[in-house]
């Protein structure tokens, strides 16, 4: 069902948690790299591990608090023949990511946000690859991909209790109090390596509860998304709400703070809790034929499953037999 004071606010916590990593620790919020970094690289750094511990820890305090909203998923890995096709989904969203140089997180919420054309290209890529397979694949499987809605029309409003309401709101107030609290004139945090984690585990818990809030952690409210073209009763607008209160706020406050750029005297001022900044430099002239293949591969395996390095990490924790099969499939095409 449509819910958009639920994507809203979770959009909200998205934006605090990537554009909080930006600002403070001079880093992309890139969930493909970090997540490939544990997997197969042994050069993981203790931020990523925050990060990723921060993303873990979110569906824990969900659950803890307020578990209405966390997603149903259906039964998972319970033939061969779906582990062999969430390995093959995992597989061709960890290749896709590593060639395509990002997913959802690095390209859509955090590099259009930063006017890269490189991003913007990558995610009109997948996106579109994302569309078309949710909507043809099912020509060629003969089995359907976006499900319907059963309460009725998928687009049908559908509004939190109060008692979500408030928890919701509580968790997008405290988060963005969180970044503002920590700035050149009231420092909370010093420039040291243990502060630099506190607040990558901060933005990891942070953009945990933005994709749970969201439903960007519900792989089939991410697939009715792209019912638009052919059924209009299963059609779920709540996402586009993530690129308005998402990637809305990032531009604007990178519009005017201008991070990584040299102010008037040619300075460079640094982040608020690192030395310096650690961004992707690349552009439209380092796209290759790997670049583009990797994005419709990571557009392939998110139009078939709804599921992206973020929201696997999530689901991950709720559902471990299928994040073991997931994960697995994700480190094999994370290494070719």
């Amino acid at each position: 069902m449509f819910t958009p004071v639920h994507t809203s606010l979770g959009a909200l916590l998205l934006f605090s948690g990537s554009f909080g990593l930006l600002v403070h620790n001079g880093r992309v919020f890139g969930i493909s790299s970090m997540l490939r970094s544990g997997l197969v690289r042994p050069d993981i750094t203790d931020e990523n591990v925050a990060v990723l511990a921060g993303l873990l820890s979110s569906p824990w305090l969900v659950w803890l608090f307020v578990p209405s909203l966390l997603p149903a998923y259906p039964d998972a890995v319970e033939s061969w023949t779906s582990v062999v096709s969430t390995l093959g989904l995992g597989f061709l969203v960890g290749w896709g990511t590593k060639n395509g140089a990002g997913c959802t997180s690095g390209h859509m919420l955090c590099g259009i946000s930063r006017l890269s054309a490189r991003s913007l290209l990558a995610t009109g890529i997948f996106f579109t690859t994302a569309l078309l397979t949710a909507t043809y694949a099912p020509v060629l499987t003969g089995s359907q991909i976006i499900p319907i809605c059963r309460e009725g029309p998928c687009y049908h409003i559908s509004l939190p209790t109060i008692f979500e309401l408030s928890v919701m709101t509580t968790s997008a107030v405290l988060a963005i109090l969180a970044n503002f609290a920590i700035g050149p004139q009231k420092l909370l945090l010093s420039r040291l390596p243990t502060s630099r984690s506190a607040f990558a585990y901060l933005a990891g818990v942070q953009f945990g509860l933005g994709l749970l809030f969201t439903g960007m952690a519900d792989p089939a409210k991410v697939i009715r998304f792209f019912a638009f073209l052919t059924d209009l009763s299963a059609f779920d607008p709540s996402l586009a709400l993530v690129l308005v209160f998402g990637v809305g706020p990032s531009l604007y406050w990178y519009l005017a703070t201008e991070p990584g750029k040299a102010n008037a005297e040619g300075k460079v001022d640094a982040p608020t809790l690192a030395d310096s900044w650690s961004l992707p430099n690349r552009t439209l002239a380092d796209v290759d034929w790997r670049f583009v293949a990797g994005a419709v591969a990571f557009g392939l395996g998110w139009g078939l499953s709804g599921v992206c390095p973020g929201p696997a990490i999530v689901r991950s924790v709720l559902q471990p037999a299928w994040g073991v099969v997931w994960m697995a499939g994700y480190a094999v095409g994370s290494r070719l």
